[in-house]
């Protein structure tokens, strides 16, 4: 377990009274499960949250030693930019902390686990590092006697398991999507990209399925009552869970790990993830042409899925022509490598650490080198870092698979000094 750990979250841990703690030890309390809690003592939201969070860690930690065993530690991985605010943070705080001075390491989880807002809450597996559950604060809150511990995933036929409705109010069992293609939709009325992608998305919905192929779109509420539920759902020709069914939208988002909405996760005919940017591919591919959107292991910088370079590190290869024999030029330069490094992170079950662009010449792309500070040059190798505010730039005369190899790999072993956004 120690080994795995380690990896994640280095070799110490700071105790509240300010002491140190070795990963190791942890095997040694019994601990099964460690929650990564992402937050700021600064934060209203946070404050809350950590409330609930320290109740139900107190519960479930008394249980445990009643047990003989702790089972569950949490980590906080602070957003404090200053060491007092931190210390006083973590002293009010009953579990665990990352060292404040090991900020690396915190950037590093941000982007791993893709934490995109605070207070959040990953659960993953001390003996492996796996992610269990990426939305443990629904956890606490569906869940908080513990009963259900440690909250790994199901199927997603288990999880949707009940009456699916039509906006006509008729009702039929979810057994109903066996053998189709399926996307669960989290979105609300109230949100407006919600509703824009919404009116997009029924137009490719129709698409599809006049094309004969089997296509199902289960619609997972975040309206704020019944009647905007039902208002909303009006204007959708797909299913949807039940609104009263709070229980099982909730299990939807957890098994997903929900952090925003719009969100059109895509399934395979067995329910496992084609991919979790629907929304990115329904807006690039209004022509459906693609479905069902199985991933590219290099992208077109578009308007549509520049919302990706927020999500974590991405490499960006910008390019001199709008024509578009030079953009495929450089994709077939990077792919090999893209694709070397997906299928390394997915052996191990987990999401790559980079996202791979080609940009050509356009507005969108002259509005991104002039937020991120970088020169005219063309071709201009980059990994940009939004949420951390970094970049690392490589500006050569030509760039070949063997410099985008060697730049890939040296950020990967955090070799490269960055530069500030």
């Amino acid at each position: 377990m120690a080994g795995a750990l380690a990896e994640v979250l280095g070799e110490v841990l700071v105790a509240p009274d300010g002491e140190e703690v070795a990963v190791a030890a942890l095997a040694a309390r019994g601990v099964s499960l460690v929650g990564l809690y992402f937050g700021c003592s600064l934060s209203g939201p946070c404050a809350q949250v950590g409330a609930s969070l320290a109740a139900f860690y107190g519960r479930f930690r008394g249980e445990a030693a009643a047990a003989g065993a702790q089972r569950l530690e949490i980590v906080f991985v602070s957003a404090e930019q200053e060491q007092q605010q931190w210390q006083e943070a973590v002293r009010a705080m009953p579990w665990l902390a990352l060292p404040f001075a090991d900020k690396r390491r915190k950037l590093k989880l941000w982007n791993k686990y893709r934490v995109s807002n605070i207070p959040s809450l990953i659960f993953i597996d001390a003996s492996t590092g796996k992610v269990v559950c990426r939305n443990g604060l629904l956890v606490i809150r569906d869940d908080p006697e513990g009963l259900e511990f440690p909250w790994g995933p199901k199927p997603f036929s288990e999880v949707v398991a009940g009456p699916l409705l039509r906006n006509n109010g008729q009702s039929l069992d979810s057994t109903a999507l066996e053998g189709s293609h399926v996307g669960v939709y989290f979105s609300a009325h109230w949100c407006p990209p919600c509703r824009s992608l919404t009116r997009v998305l029924v137009e490719s919905y129709r698409k599809i399925k006049e094309t004969g192929q089997k296509f199902e779109i289960v619609f997972v509420s975040a309206d704020r009552s019944e009647d905007s539920f039902k208002q909303y759902f009006s204007e959708m020709p797909w299913l949807a869970v039940p609104y009263a069914d709070e229980a099982r939208r909730s299990r939807l988002n957890r098994l997903y790990g929900i952090q925003g909405i719009p969100t059109l996760i895509v399934l395979d005919a067995k329910g496992d993830v084609i991919t979790r940017q629907g929304r990115v591919e329904v807006l690039n591919d209004t022509e459906c042409r693609e479905f069902p959107w199985h991933p590219k292991p290099v992208l077109e910088l578009t308007d549509s899925n520049a919302v990706q370079l927020n999500e974590g590190p991405c490499l960006v290869l910008f390019v001199d022509s709008e024509d578009d024999g030079e953009s495929e030029a450089a994709k077939q330069l990077i792919q090999p490598i893209a694709e070397k490094i997906i299928a390394k992170y997915k052996a191990k079950d987990e999401e790559a650490p980079l996202l791979f662009f080609v940009a050509g010449e356009d507005d969108m792309t002259d509005s991104l080198r002039d937020y991120t500070n970088l020169p005219e040059a063309a071709p201009l190798l980059t990994i940009l870092d939004m949420s951390a505010r970094a970049k690392y730039v490589m500006d050569v005369e030509e760039i070949t698979p063997e410099i985008v190899e060697a730049f890939v790999s040296d950020f990967l072993a955090d070799k490269l000094k960055p530069e500030p956004i």
